[in-house]
């Protein structure tokens, strides 16, 4: 018999065969018995049997409105969304069967409470689908379970923004509850509660199936008109490009015939990013190994709540009268070249990795240490570098959609995330606002660079930010269509503006530089013998910016080109009231308030070099030119102390 607690402590010899075999390294495996074909934790997976026919499922359609590519959660999720709002001319289709790439290994916990009202509000939709609509239409039990969740504080910081989260959930009318150690311990008595602050309690959290859930939700989806088709897998995506120059979905190839069909939705997982390769569209995403274990029974178990402890990045997923331990590596396994062979298949477990994880959950219930292991679980899952989904209409390639990268939540964010895709296809794009997508939280450092603003002067590198040139014959009247201020004052004024969507809704704030016509005074510049404009836009969202601007331009027929410097200018901002005396110091310019006044901005030399300097806020500037960013940053150190300096600046 194979414990948790010795696999601390010890490494076993003996490897047990392998769970897939595209396991490429050998790993070391550590188990009280050979792995079972069947190793995840639930009744039944849709894993097809042995004689079935590997043909479609059903015959293709020689088009449809909408052809959503993936049968995991998102897939299942946004295909059934579409049929309830009315769209049923649309097609599922899924290379092996419903969830055979990761949602069939996924742990399925449902937890109601994040930093995010955005996410709080998908999540609460999902549950609704999985614990109430789906069985009233349906009649069937989507596998929900409702056992509560429990998040672990071990300091006062934790336990603070776990108070802040139930007052979240209060606005939302989520029940939470802060319990203390004491308890803790009797609503969860084999926990250690020795090194807690508190708990946040959660009695309406919960575990989804996910075999349950994509059976429902498609059989949902059918009987309002959607067809979804099995074993069929996409080996192509056709795109035509319009007189325009306007880059489309025209349909979808596979080996038993082609869809004709204007949206796509890649709703492809780990395979996503190889889907988007074939329409020309960059997904960026990445394929990590995630695991979790499944133990033996534990007495006094049953009916305990999920546990989720953050500190310790592991969670406790209640399994009968079992747990299925897991959590999140700092060195995590990447999957580099990701197999389209791939399905209902597990990697071996690699415990070098994992042994972190066991740690943390012997500490917090100390009966696993002489608990068995009855099977490991370590598949693939998609993280992007953010941490959010990736969702919407890609840029380069119009009606196609992304539903992906959802970092081991597609599960839970599957119900919230499905209905807003259905909707940025059906009606555009959906009142919530999809980007600004987390509460940001501000940390103590920030605070010296906040002194430093007001008081002093600090130098941000801002060279993220994304920087377009718009020019042409209409380039006036697409600016008077695109911003809310009125950007055409005289050449060499800046404005900040917002920009706004067909509700009227504000879709991103930026400043408008009106260029001289005539010919260009820097490197990058375009020459323009009419209109011409320079557009800084904030790093985080100038893709979608990007694309915000080229889809008007396109639909309104302006003749203008939009052009992307982002990647070849630097940007450096110097703000605070002693800006313009520091600057004074390194431009070969009269800075005065008389020759360079509020909202302007002019070619002027810095560190020897042509840079265009604009003042767009009160005590602040910033300077843009290719290639002249460090070396004029260098020359800005001067006038300080060499030590007083941070990570992305300097500051006095």
């Amino acid at each position: 018999m194979a414990f948790l607690g010795s696999a601390v402590r010890r490494v076993v010899s003996a490897v047990r065969p392998p769970l897939s075999p595209l396991c490429r390294t050998t790993t070391r495996s550590y188990s009280s018995e050979p792995t079972k074909e069947k190793s995840v934790p639930y009744e039944k997976t849709l894993k097809q049997a042995d004689g079935v026919s590997s043909g479609p499922t059903k015959p293709l359609p020689r088009s449809a409105d909408v052809v959503v590519i993936g049968g995991g959660s998102l897939g299942c999720q946004t295909i059934y969304h579409l049929a309830k709002m009315g769209l049923t001319n649309v097609v599922l289709l899924e290379r092996d069967r419903l969830t055979a790439g990761t949602t069939w290994h996924t742990a399925g916990l449902l937890w109601q409470l994040r930093p995010s009202d955005v996410e709080v509000e998908l999540l609460a939709h999902t549950r609704n689908v999985i614990s109430k609509d789906l069985e009233e239409e349906t009649g069937l039990h989507t596998g929900w379970i409702q056992n509560g969740g429990l998040f672990i504080a071990s300091n006062k910081q934790r336990l603070d923004e776990y108070k802040r989260l139930m007052s979240l959930g209060k606005v939302y009318g989520i029940e939470s509850h802060v319990l203390s150690p004491a308890e803790t311990k009797d609503l969860y008595p084999l926990m250690n509660v020795d090194d807690l602050y508190g708990t946040l309690y959660v009695p309406k959290d919960g575990t989804m199936d996910p075999a349950g859930t994509c059976t429902t939700l498609t059989r949902a989806a059918s009987a309002r008109g959607a067809t979804v088709i099995e074993n069929c897998p996409v080996t192509g995506i056709q795109v035509r490009t319009d007189d325009f120059g306007m880059k489309k979905v025209k349909a979808v190839e596979t080996p038993h015939g082609t869809i004709e069909t204007p949206c796509v939705v890649n709703c492809a997982g780990v395979w996503a990013a190889k889907l988007g390769e074939m329409a020309g569209v960059k997904v960026p995403l990445i394929a990590m190994h995630h695991a979790y274990v499944v133990t033996e029974r534990i007495e006094g178990i049953q009916n305990m709540p999920n546990v989720r402890d953050h500190d310790a990045s592991v969670y406790l997923r209640l399994q009968g009268d079992a747990l299925s331990v897991g959590g999140y590596e700092q060195n995590p396994i990447f999957w580099e070249e990701v197999s389209d062979k791939f399905a209902f298949s597990l990697f071996d477990l690699d415990w070098d990795v994992f042994t972190q994880h066991i740690e943390g959950a012997i500490n917090r219930v100390p009966a696993l240490e002489q608990t068995g292991i009855k099977s490991t679980v370590c598949g693939p899952e998609s993280f992007t570098a953010d941490h959010k989904p990736l969702m919407g209409e890609a840029p380069e390639v119009r009606g196609f959609f992304l539903g992906c990268g959802f970092n081991s939540a597609g599960m839970m964010l599957g119900g919230g995330c499905g209905r807003e895709l259905a909707h940025w296809i059906i009606h555009g794009r959906p009142e919530k606002d999809m980007y600004g997508y987390d509460i940001r939280v501000f940390v103590n450092w920030m605070c010296s660079e906040c002194l430093s603003c007001r008081n002093g002067v600090a130098v941000f590198d801002m060279s993220y930010f994304g920087k377009f040139y718009l020019t042409g014959p209409d380039a006036k009247k697409a600016a008077d269509w695109l911003f809310t201020a009125d950007v055409n004052k005289k050449p060499g004024s800046t404005v900040y503006t917002c920009m706004l969507n067909k509700r009227g809704g504000a879709e991103a704030d930026l400043t408008v530089s009106r260029l001289e016509p005539g010919s260009a005074n820097l490197p990058l510049a375009p020459e323009s013998n009419g209109e011409a404009y320079y557009l800084a836009i904030g790093g985080g969202v100038a893709e979608h910016n990007w694309n915000h601007i080229r889809t008007v331009l396109q639909d309104q027929g302006f003749r203008c080109q939009l052009t992307d410097y982002s990647e070849d200018m630097g940007m450096i901002s110097i703000q605070g009231p002693k800006s313009r005396e520091v600057l004074q110091e390194v431009l070969e310019a009269d800075l005065s308030n008389e020759a360079f006044p509020f909202s302007s901005h002019k070619v002027v030399k810095a560190a020897g070099h042509q840079v265009s300097a604009d003042f767009i806020k009160s005590g602040e500037f910033t300077l843009e030119r290719m290639g002249v960013t460090y070396k004029a940053k260098a020359h800005l150190k001067s006038p300080f102390d060499p030590e007083n300096k941070r990570v992305k600046g300097i500051y006095a």
